[in-house]
């Protein structure tokens, strides 16, 4: 209207989302080496990286300190609102090319798991449609599933099953894993008391619920389990087991080699763990249908070692 100002619409930086990638990955692995591995750049290109991003921002996210990397008051508010851009942008690509492709399948898995039988016959009985499968971290299953990357996964329990459908598929007993000279190395089977004063391995920045049932933590009778090494993932524990330094609780067949100087004793008297089915609760199409029916059919428990 005549008389009346006009106000310009407010505009911010430009973000590139490859920029706030590398933040993430910054602020998760709190160190500026172990992200540049992690993305597969150098570590003086990424820092050139950051900073570039804290000047399109106006603000330093991060400060460097003797022990690694720590989050400014205005890194600590960025970085759910980065994790939610990068999500939106993952599902956004990839909702929009389920709408261009329906005949394309994503069906995650993590270590220790096969899916193998399932996906074969979902080959077999839609030979025109693109199914292919991902190898996911323990803990980036639901994530994984909500942000589009995958269309189902094959992953043990705990997982938070809001949102999503969970299917049980079988049970599996949970052993323990010991060094070869471990005291408790070939016996039939061990209990929490033979275990009582074991350490057992933390993983840093675990999930809490995934960290406590794989610890048993707290044991029935209310004590803590002993703490033993902290490490950087579920990989390196073997290490450190294989020094003598802990035990871990873990699920598989009995015999089990994961590498040839650990064993694994059968744990008894504690629950079994859940081989479980996830998909998304809703927006799924009939490949993930077929594939949920072939998934409780074929993928079942394996036997003996």
């Amino acid at each position: 209207m005549p008389g009346q100002a006009s106000v310009a619409p407010a505009s911010g930086p430009d973000l590139d989302l490859r920029l706030v990638r590398y933040f993430t990955a910054v602020a998760e692995h709190r160190h500026f080496g172990r992200a540049a591995e992690a993305l597969h750049i150098t570590q003086p290109s990424l820092s050139r990286q950051i900073r570039r991003l804290e000047q399109l921002l106006g603000a330093r996210l991060l400060d460097r300190t003797p022990q690694g990397v720590r989050l400014t008051e205005a890194g600590e508010v960025f970085l759910p609102r980065a994790k939610a851009l990068l999500r939106a942008a993952a599902q956004a690509a990839t909702l929009t090319r389920a709408a261009a492709r329906p005949d394309r399948i994503t069906i995650g898995y993590t270590a220790g798991l096969i899916v193998t039988p399932a996906v074969r016959r979902l080959r077999s009985r839609h030979p025109d449609a693109e199914v292919q499968t991902l190898h996911l971290r323990y803990d980036d299953a639901r994530t994984a599933l909500l942000d589009h990357r995958v269309d189902a996964v094959v992953t043990r329990l705990p997982l938070a099953a809001d949102r999503l459908n969970v299917t049980v598929l079988y049970d599996e007993q949970r052993v323990l894993v010991v060094p070869l000279d471990h005291r408790l190395a070939g016996k039939e089977s061990v209990t929490l008391d033979d275990i009582a004063d074991e350490p057992l391995p933390r993983i840093r920045r675990s999930d809490p619920a995934w960290s406590a049932y794989w610890r048993i933590d707290p044991r029935p009778d209310g004590r803590p389990a002993p703490d033993g090494p902290l490490v950087d993932a579920v990989e390196d524990k073997f290490e450190v087991i294989a020094a003598g330094e802990a035990v871990a609780i873990t699920a598989g067949v009995h015999g089990h080699g994961f590498r040839p100087d650990l064993t694994t004793v059968p744990l008894d008297g504690v629950e079994p763990s859940h081989v479980v089915l996830a998909t998304r609760a809703e927006g799924h199409g009939p490949l993930v249908a077929d594939f949920r029916r072939l998934a409780r059919t074929h993928l079942t428990a394996p036997g003996p070692a």
